[in-house]
């Protein structure tokens, strides 16, 4: 499999994390109500869109961890398959309880 197939998983992984997590949700909503007044943000919608952007990437971070500690390790100077496998794995792991909440939620 290529990179790219790589990162769309993990993208994808994220996204529904950042959009369906019961644990990530009330914490990046609160944060983005709290920065809300200095950025002039009142719709609803525009709030919980920053929200899903906020869990999407920290889950991104998050899940990156270990794979930089394997690159770090073995002295990679390039993301191989196994460092991509590495993230895509931990990305998987940190959105395995949105996924069940997306499969509740969408009656499978």
């Amino acid at each position: 499999m290529s990179h790219q197939g790589y990162l769309i998983g993990i993208l994808g992984f994220a996204l529904l994390n950042g959009m369906f997590s019961p644990i990530l949700l009330p914490q990046t909503t609160a944060a983005v109500l709290l920065l809300s007044p200095g950025l002039l943000i009142s719709s609803p919608h525009i709030v919980a869109f920053l929200a899903y952007i906020i869990g999407s990437t920290f889950t991104i971070m998050l899940a990156g961890i270990p794979a930089a500690l394997y690159e770090r390790v073995t002295g990679a100077r390039e993301s191989g398959p196994v460092s991509l496998w590495i993230w895509l794995a931990c990305t998987a792991l940190l959105s395995l309880p949105a996924v069940i909440s997306f499969l509740s939620v969408g009656g499978f």
